[in-house]
């Protein structure tokens, strides 16, 4: 029997196994990572949000001889032990509650601030990197994010850098880890992905500044320039005595397409290494979230909306919906306004209930900001507005009613 089927949802029966809507799951009540209809209630909310959807006929209980003989198929869904052969994948669990993390974390992403500008800058007078320093400085980031991201993923939204390079090898080191975590990789691959993350755009310090600040569209000629970072990085990286290929395939590779549309070899599919697979991805989606010269941050909800948009052509899909169960539907740093009015902040997720993360309480119903923010956890009973439960009801862009993420640090 096919192992994927496309599924009217008028044909859709209890016992079914749903891996796919015809819909982004961002902004549904759904686990990104597929569900059994096991209530009438189930069969409801998907009959209302959606056309079609996709069944696994592995996963379900029933399949009605009806939809056995469809004939309309979706790709079929990769094992990620297929996609990392040779790699052991085992679940995390949390060892320590978010706010218990938070200032180990804390004092391990001040230290990588500190180490990635002077290791950059180093890099640039002697043209090479000090590996040994490297390795090490991405040791207390793998310990807090394994132990629990959440605390990193939050304080990475609120470290800024003058030097845009700089900020995002730091970003990308912490969402390139913590996806690692959510595919159950070891630490000696968590290690590649933090050092591979760090060292990304490196070869950006052979590259003309000004092209890297230009507001303008630059001319083919100043694009295959800036598009030659790629090459000067892997250079910088090999010189410097780094010989993991994972590290050197993040580098060389992290522009590459799943359609073939990416540079510099227009690779496409499983031709592009799975570490550079991962590093496409979390440097579309920190690049999305942060100002550049020529253009503004979006919100980290819309970022992954984008990106779930393009799964399968310019990302892997299964990879996708890794990275959005590891950061969460909505991300930390995130600007929400709730069903009673009031706007938030995201600054932890949920890991059984998406929809529904820690904000901090910024803004009243009216829109006036409150003497001290407050730290509402939306499962829990506080989070209710004159009886009624409150939710998220839409994401916010960046900077929305002047809200800055680094004017509220948590003091816990």
């Amino acid at each position: 029997m096919l192992q994927t089927l496309k599924v009217s949802v008028s044909d859709l029966a209890l016992g079914m196994f749903v891996s796919g809507l015809d819909r982004p799951w961002l902004g549904t009540p759904f686990y990104t990572q597929g569900f059994l209809l096991e209530s009438d209630d189930d069969l409801r909310q998907v009959r209302e949000l959606c056309n079609f959807v996709y069944i696994d006929t592995r996963k379900s209980r029933y399949i009605s001889p009806k939809i056995a003989r469809q004939g309309q198929v979706g790709r079929n869904r990769i094992p990620l032990d297929a996609i990392f052969t040779g790699r052991n994948l085992t679940p995390y669990r949390d060892a320590n509650d978010w706010k218990d993390e938070h200032p180990r974390a804390k004092a391990a992403l001040d230290k990588l601030v500190v180490d990635i500008s002077d290791i950059y800058d180093q890099a640039a007078v002697r043209g090479k990197i000090d590996a040994v320093r490297i390795k090490k400085v991405a040791s207390p980031l793998i310990d807090s994010i394994s132990r629990n991201p959440d605390a990193c993923l939050w304080l990475g939204r609120l470290k800024q850098h003058d030097e845009y390079s700089y900020h995002h090898s730091i970003s990308t080191t912490i969402w390139a880890i913590a996806l690692g975590r959510q595919l159950g990789m070891q630490r000696h691959d968590l290690r590649s992905l933090a050092v591979g993350g760090m060292l990304m755009d490196v070869g950006k310090l052979l590259v003309d500044p000004e092209l890297l600040r230009a507001e303008r569209t630059l001319t083919p000629e100043e694009m295959r320039e800036v598009r030659h970072h790629v090459a000067h990085g892997v250079h910088l990286v090999k010189k410097s005595g780094i010989q993991n290929q994972d590290v050197l395939d993040m580098v060389g590779f992290h522009h590459e397409r799943w359609d073939g549309s990416g540079y510099p070899r227009g690779l496409s599919g499983d031709n592009i290494p799975p570490f550079a697979r991962l590093a496409a991805i979390v440097d579309a989606y920190d690049a999305m979230t942060s100002e550049r010269p020529y253009a503004p941050a979006k919100a980290p909800a819309d970022a992954l909306r984008e990106l779930y948009q393009e799964r399968d052509q310019l990302f892997q899909s299964e990879l996708v919906e890794a990275f959005i169960q590891a950061i969460g539907i909505y991300p930390a740093g995130t600007l929400v306004e709730l069903t009673s009015g009031e706007v938030g902040i995201v600054v932890a997720d949920s890991r059984t209930r998406r929809l529904l993360p820690k904000i901090i309480l910024v803004l009243d119903p009216r829109k006036r900001e409150y003497d001290t923010p407050k730290l509402v956890d939306l499962q829990e009973a506080s989070g209710r507005s004159r009886g009624e439960p409150v939710a998220i009801a839409s994401s916010l862009p960046p900077g929305t009613h002047g809200i800055h993420l680094g004017n509220y640090q948590l003091n816990l």
